[in-house]
């Protein structure tokens, strides 16, 4: 099973609107892989089925090859499902070692508050010194959050979600407000992340989808409208026409 997330028939409606139709959707193992699409596309409906924000009107979600549908947000996030947003969701007074050990601590079942116990706990010590160390931010670990630049707390809720340990790392608009010079490193950090991690990427900068994506998948009102690499997309009259053209918008 080559599959790490997948939908069937995947439908959406609101009243007479249906904002997702009839989508099938494969993110494959170890994939990086981007969906892209013009405003009004149905992205973040899709995405928020995935996550169990939205119920389905119709059709199936799958995470490993297990049935995940009717499964609520936090049944989804221990099987491995999790989720960054446009807008952060961090915990402001936190440090960055705080955040992430708050994490690692609940994922290993030390509870919420086993964190301020880190130098007693050598396992916990381990796995947040590795994602510190793997998304650089060792150098500003000590320091609030709040008072760090808002590309470093992009970095930081990433980070955090990887420190969940997903099987599936679903990324919505990460590089949304990130400096130009820091978003190339902080798209190949996540680039770099281990096979077993499968990412799908929802971003509005084409140049970095195109970077960093090796597969990439284009919903126009909601469906489908082509799949391929990025060679493949960037090739195809219909996407053209539809997203990459002179007078598209993400």
């Amino acid at each position: 099973m080559n599959a790490a997330l997948q939908t069937f028939d995947l439908v959406k409606n609101f009243g007479g609107i249906t904002a997702t139709d009839h989508v099938d959707f494969t993110l494959a193992k170890g994939a990086r892989h981007a969906l892209i699409g013009p405003n009004g596309a149905g992205k973040t409906t899709f995405i928020n089925q995935l996550t169990g924000v939205l119920k389905p009107s119709a059709g199936r979600i799958t995470l490993m090859g297990e049935e995940i549908t009717a499964l609520p947000r936090e049944a989804r996030v221990k099987r491995g499902l999790a989720r960054t947003f446009q807008i952060n969701q961090l915990f402001a007074t936190m440090t960055p070692l705080e955040m992430i050990a708050l994490v690692t601590s609940e994922r290993l079942g030390r509870g919420s508050h086993a964190f301020r116990a880190l130098d007693r706990d050598p396992e916990l010590v381990s796995q947040v010194s590795e994602v510190l160390n793997r998304f650089r931010l060792d150098d500003i670990m000590d320091r609030t959050i709040a008072t760090l630049p808002y590309g470093k707390q992009r970095q930081i809720e990433i980070a955090a979600a990887f420190a969940a340990r997903p099987s599936v790392l679903l990324l919505d608009e990460p590089a949304a407000g990130v400096p130009e010079a820091e978003r190339r490193d902080l798209m190949q950090t996540v680039a770099d992340l281990p096979d077993d991690v499968s990412v799908l990427l929802i971003e509005h900068d084409m140049d970095l989808v195109f970077r960093f994506a090796t597969r990439i998948t284009v919903l126009v009102n909601g469906r489908v409208l082509a799949e391929g690499t990025p060679e493949e997309m960037a090739r195809a009259p219909a996407v053209r026409a539809a997203y990459l053209g002179e007078d598209a918008h993400v």
